[in-house]
């Protein structure tokens, strides 16, 4: 790990081809749809992966002014090649809607490359630097675990890239000993934290599954239930004025199995349910 942190050559040509490298992959996950939901798709969305290579930058340049204008290019070059290999595949303008926000991520990267230089001065200011850093791995750490409860294994390698991330970035980066400590110590309380915030707030899927109408009539007098308890809880909500109601679920976690609606004089109505982490589709079946 000492290698990848400050004992490599990384050259402008490198950096570039790295950048290219990664925004197409990246562009490639978010269009593949066996990816999607999955721990090689997660780069598209969040910035675990994008802090690492930006520290990866910082440890391996050779002065602070090095760092900030590589940072820069490689996000200049990768995070629009994201949207432009899809907007030429797919014919969208993903690049104009959404790279007006990453733009200034980008730019970010300039003040952000030249002071996370310092943490290569291995002195105890360096892990205030760093901090931020693990503060964000954490948060994303936190979600990915969550969505790994709910439809393991998927998310399970992100999951675990948080997790190790925040273990090796202080043994990696420093080598002052007491600095190192303190840093594995803040990396643990916080691997500690993403395990209770996921334990104490399991995740849940709210959604309404069906609303009665010219399909499907029903009142609270009738009953709704999945068939398999253990993908959560259907319940039967009216609205007093309009005497609309719906069915609505709490999803415990993903998979397949069967919802039932129940009348009062027992007759059911069987359908077919896929839940995903925050989606979801149902058939009826056929009797």
């Amino acid at each position: 790990m000492k290698k990848i942190f400050g004992r490599i050559n990384l050259t402008w040509p490198k950096v570039i081809i790295m950048a290219i490298i990664t925004g197409i992959y990246t562009a490639i996950m978010a269009m593949f749809p066996i990816a999607k939901d999955t721990s090689f798709s997660d780069l598209t969305a969040t910035f675990e992966v994008w802090i690492f290579f930006g520290i990866f930058i910082i440890m391996n340049s050779k002065s602070a002014k090095d760092s900030a204008l590589k940072c820069f290019i490689f996000f200049l070059i990768s995070q629009p090649l994201v949207y432009l290999v899809q907007d030429v595949v797919n014919h969208s303008n993903l690049f104009m809607t959404y790279y007006r926000f990453w733009i200034l991520w980008t730019i970010a990267c300039i003040p952000m490359g030249f002071i996370g230089y310092y943490m290569k001065k291995d002195k105890w200011w360096g892990l205030l630097i760093l901090i931020p850093m693990l503060l964000l791995t954490a948060e994303e750490g936190i979600g990915y675990f969550s969505k790994m409860m709910f439809s393991f294994p998927r998310h399970l390698l992100t999951t675990i890239f948080c997790i190790s991330a925040l273990i090796i970035y202080p043994l990696a980066i420093f080598n002052n000993k007491k600095v190192k400590i303190v840093g594995v110590v803040i990396s643990g309380l916080l691997i500690i934290l993403i395990i209770l915030v996921c334990i104490i707030k399991p995740p849940i899927y709210s959604t309404n599954l069906l609303s009665n109408g010219e399909n499907y009539q029903f009142d609270d007098a009738y009953k709704a239930y999945l068939l398999d308890k253990k993908y959560g809880d259907l319940s039967i909500e009216c609205d007093d004025e309009t005497n609309d109601c719906m069915i609505h679920a709490e999803f415990k976690k993903a998979g397949k199995t069967e919802f039932i609606l129940e009348s009062p004089d027992g007759k059911k109505t069987t359908f077919n349910i896929s839940i995903r982490r925050d989606t979801y589709s149902i058939k009826e079946k056929s009797n």
